[in-house]
C-alpha cells in the first residue's frame, strides 16, 4: 500500500496541461468507491454534495468534525488520493486555516480545495488576505512534510453572471493566480470561467495548473485540454444525476 506522501506526489503528476485530470466529485466513502471503480486516477470530494447529503447547507454550515469524519471514511475505502474541499477553510484567520489543513492531513488527505470567498458575505478575501491564509496552509503541510495540493479556488466569476463577465474580471483571476502562486498554491481553480478565449489566456498566464469545473456552458473536455486546462471539476453535477436517477427510481417503485 502506497504511503500519505506517495499518494500526494502522484497527484500532482496527475495534473497535466493537454491531458487533465478529470474529477468526478464524490460526497461519501460509497460514491468514492463507485467512482474508485469505475476507473478514476484520483477522488475529491464536493462541499455542496457533501454538506446536502448530512442535511445541511453549502457554506461551512456542515460540523467540521463531521467533514473530517467523511474524508475519514473515504481515505479508508479507496486506494487513489483524496482530496478534500475545504471551502474557505473553516475559519478566516490564518491561524484557522492551518489548524483546518492540518486536521484535513491527519485524516489523510493529500489535497485541499481552498476558496477566497469570505463565508457569510458577498465579496472576496483581499489578495494579500489570501495569500496569508494559503501561506498558513503551505505551513500546515510543511510541518507534516506532506506535498499538499493546495488547489486555490477564486470565487471571482461565480459571484457575476456569465453576461457581466469582463476583461477585467480575467485580469484579476490572473493576478490572483500569479499571487496564489507565490503564496504556496500548487493550482488555480475558477468555477464560472465559461469563454474558450479567457481559459485559453488564464492557462497561458498562470504559474499554477489552472482547473475548470464543468457546466453547461463550458467548452468540451477536449477543447478544454486543448486551451491548457489541467485539471477539469465536476462539482455538485455527479450528486445531482445520483439523486436524479433515485428520484426516477423511487416513483417507478411507489407507483406499482
Amino acid at each position: 500500500m502506497t504511503t500519505q506522501k506517495d499518494r500526494a506526489i502522484l497527484f500532482a503528476t496527475l495534473h497535466i496541461k493537454g491531458n487533465p485530470l478529470i474529477l468526478f466529485n464524490v460526497w461519501d466513502a460509497g460514491s468514492a468507491k463507485i467512482v474508485e471503480d469505475m476507473g478514476a486516477k484520483a477522488i475529491a470530494t464536493g462541499s455542496w454534495a457533501v454538506a446536502v447529503a448530512h442535511g445541511f447547507k453549502d457554506g461551512e454550515t456542515l460540523p467540521f468534525e463531521l467533514v473530517l469524519a467523511n474524508v475519514q471514511r473515504i481515505v479508508a475505502s479507496v486506494n487513489l488520493p483524496v482530496t478534500v474541499d475545504l471551502e474557505s477553510g473553516y475559519g478566516q484567520t490564518p491561524a484557522d486555516v492551518k489548524n483546518s489543513v492540518a486536521q484535513a492531513i491527519k485524516a489523510g488527505a493529500i489535497g485541499v480545495n481552498f476558496e477566497d470567498q469570505i463565508i457569510g458575505e458577498e465579496g472576496l478575501y483581499t489578495i494579500e488576505a489570501q495569500c496569508a491564509r494559503i501561506a498558513a496552509a503551505r505551513e500546515a503541510a510543511d510541518e507534516a512534510a506532506l506535498p499538499l495540493f493546495i488547489n486555490a479556488r477564486t470565487d471571482i466569476y461565480l459571484k457575476v453572471s456569465p453576461a457581466d463577465q469582463t476583461d477585467a474580471h480575467l485580469q484579476d483571476a490572473i493576478h490572483r493566480a500569479q499571487s496564489y502562486a507565490q503564496a504556496g498554491a500548487s493550482g488555480f481553480f475558477a468555477p464560472g470561467l465559461r469563454k474558450a478565449e479567457w481559459i485559453g489566456t488564464l492557462c497561458e498566464q498562470s504559474p499554477i495548473p489552472v482547473n475548470i469545473m464543468v457546466m453547461a456552458d463550458v467548452p468540451s473536455t477536449q477543447e478544454m485540454a486543448a486551451l491548457g486546462v489541467a485539471r477539469i471539476s465536476h462539482g455538485a453535477g455527479p450528486y445531482l444525476h445520483a439523486m436524479n436517477a433515485l428520484k426516477e427510481a423511487g416513483r417507478a417503485a411507489l407507483m406499482k
